[in-house]
């Protein structure tokens, strides 16, 4: 098992306040890590200032935090707010994201998305070592920008990386690489394009319930919402899915969800997210470690039970 065992925050159908308690015994039930995700609920920052002073042991991480969603200079604050709270204890986590939550979601521009990652870790490295940066960059410019409050002990900087260009940017000039989206079996292809020593977060979506059915169910939800997106289409036609999920994607196209689901085959599902009883899901997860994963990282998706109940259950120290 992984020295570090992750938890993605904030829960489904917990309040944000209400995490505390929960927070505070993750230490203690052998998580190591709390890691935030930001798509259209929390932002990527609040849950982990939160996670911070509830439970001062936790490493945290954002995974991710977009790079065309916010300026670089209020980037570079966010981070270095949560730095200081956590020193030490933070890693900023940034991505390209995708076009549906850049230019969908956020009415932004999704342009070069290789180019802007690798600018803005360019940008970030400087800013958050308390330089003064003035500096023309392919993507933008910035002119005499300097934290007021710079961390006394700047982040680390991870990038998430789907296909060979940007795993290997992360590998070149990050702490390390985030992925999703992936199955056990496909960690060795992440992996050797990554330099040995290059520290690897895998997002892993977890439904821990004996109900198959209702777990593949609420699977395909998932696999078509997001493997319909142009970057993840792209990358599991890397992966060497790219024909199995063909029919799943032209449904999608013409408009038929219930078409695309149906299309998704039983292995697919399985494959790509972890489910069954707590302790085969435990078990699954730490196949992800054995294939060269460094921090796997729990989303827990709901299954109807208590949320809080399912994190205890699936904590590595049971």
């Amino acid at each position: 098992m992984s020295s570090r065992w992750g938890l993605s925050l904030p829960l489904t159908g917990i309040p944000l306040p209400a995490h505390r308690d929960l927070v505070r015994e993750l230490p203690d039930l052998g998580y190591t890590d709390a890691w935030s995700a930001e798509t259209a609920g929390c932002d990527a920052f609040t849950p982990l200032v939160l996670a911070a002073e509830w439970a001062p042991r936790l490493r945290l991480g954002t995974a991710i935090a977009p790079v065309f969603t916010r300026g670089p200079g209020v980037l570079a604050m966010s981070a270095a707010s949560v730095a200081e709270v956590a020193p030490g204890r933070f890693t900023l986590g940034i991505g390209s994201s995708s076009s549906v939550i850049v230019e969908g979601w956020n009415g932004g521009v999704f342009h070069r998305p290789y180019q802007r990652v690798r600018d803005t870790v360019t940008f970030l490295r400087s800013a958050l070592a308390g330089e003064k940066v003035s500096a023309d960059y392919d993507t933008f410019s910035i002119s005499r920008f300097r934290l007021e409050r710079p961390p006394a002990v700047p982040p680390e900087i991870m990038v998430a990386a789907l296909r060979p260009g940007m795993l290997r940017l992360a590998s070149r000039l990050a702490d390390g690489a985030i992925t999703n989206w992936l199955a056990p079996t496909d960690v060795p292809k992440v992996k050797a394009e990554l330099r040995p020593d290059t520290e690897l977060v895998a997002r892993i979506l977890v439904c821990p319930t004996a109900d198959k059915d209702a777990a593949r169910a609420l699977g395909r939800l998932l696999i078509s919402s997001y493997l319909t997106v142009p970057v993840y289409a792209a990358f599991h036609e890397w992966l060497g899915r790219g024909e199995v999920l063909r029919p799943m994607q032209e449904a999608w196209a013409r408009g038929d969800r219930a078409a695309a689901n149906a299309a998704i085959p039983d292995h697919v599902v399985d494959d790509l997210i972890v489910h069954g009883h707590p302790d085969a899901c435990r078990e699954r997860v730490a196949s992800y470690v054995d294939a060269g994963v460094t921090v796997p990282i729990m989303s827990v998706l709901p299954t109807g039970d208590d949320p809080a109940g399912l994190v205890r259950a699936l904590a590595p120290a049971r």
